[in-house]
């Protein structure tokens, strides 16, 4: 077990996964998958299932589900109808308990040491996934300045790099390190705070040397019970076995659990809001 550490830098970047974390888009993604395995007379998806879907891109997330399912259509069939259930459902997405609140606080919010915390987005929802999901959110979304958005199919992720690799979320700090103001110093990852839900992506945020605070579904968390230690270090083997120096150790305090983001402990993160 690793010493744990305490002496972190206040936070100066947010940077925020959406899916399950933002929005309740996941419980979308759970129906329409439910309703193409039961036209397939298949069994409901399971949270183990749901588990290794959560935070991957589309591709890799769907090759995992028809393997589980083995559904009898090839994977481009399956995603074509699984689309044009979601064309019917993401547009009817809701920010999740304490999402308003936490943007707009951070929107404007300084660290302890007087430095402007900065923010962005680093979701694996392709462009046209994520505007079914935030075109009647504007407002919301509105905090995160258009450059400072890196989707899915974003080209200045690599291709093939998505959660639980770290790369989305490098590029995240890039965008961010690329629009300071004149003065501000270079951000380092240890001064950033990942928001996820999901396991890949928890595992992403620690393999980019960056803290994290994991909200969990309450189902996602009980199917890790017992081994939430694991999850906050970026140790389930979600991203296979590269880069392992590049993981966390068990308690090693980079990362936290959050039962919601209501009430979000900012002091805990040195972050100051008005």
């Amino acid at each position: 077990m690793a010493s744990r550490r305490t002496d972190f830098p206040p936070v100066r970047a947010c940077l925020f996964d959406m899916d399950g974390l933002l929005l309740d888009s996941e419980d979308k993604y759970t129906i329409c998958t439910n309703a193409m395995l039961a036209k397939y007379n298949r069994p409901p998806l399971p949270w183990s299932i749901k588990a290794q879907l959560q935070g991957r891109p589309g591709p890799a997330a769907g090759e995992i589900l028809r393997e589980w399912a083995q559904l009898p259509i090839p994977l481009e069939e399956y995603q074509s109808e699984l689309y044009a259930l979601q064309l019917e459902h993401f547009p009817t997405c809701k920010p999740l308990p304490g999402v308003e609140e936490l943007l707009g606080n951070l929107s404007g919010a300084k660290n302890e040491k007087g430095e402007k915390v900065h923010i962005a987005l680093a979701t694996s929802s392709t462009t046209t996934n994520f505007g079914l999901k935030t075109a009647h959110l504007e407002e919301l979304f509105s905090v995160f300045e258009g450059h400072r958005r890196v989707l899915g199919d974003d080209p200045r992720v690599p291709k093939g790099r998505g959660k639980p690799l770290p790369d989305i979320y490098l590029v995240a700090l890039k965008t961010i390190n690329a629009s300071l103001e004149p003065g501000e110093k270079e951000i380092k990852p240890e001064e950033c705070l990942v928001f996820e839900d999901s396991v890949p992506g928890v595992e992403a945020g620690r393999r980019a040397g960056m803290r994290v605070a994991w909200i969990p579904h309450p189902e996602l968390h009980k199917e890790y019970d017992g081994r939430q230690a694991e999850v906050l270090a970026g140790r389930t083997g979600e991203g296979g076995p590269e880069d392992m120096h590049q993981l966390g150790e068990i308690d090693d305090g980079w990362a936290d659990y959050l039962r919601s983001l209501e009430g979000f402990p900012y002091e805990k993160y040195g972050i100051v809001v008005e």
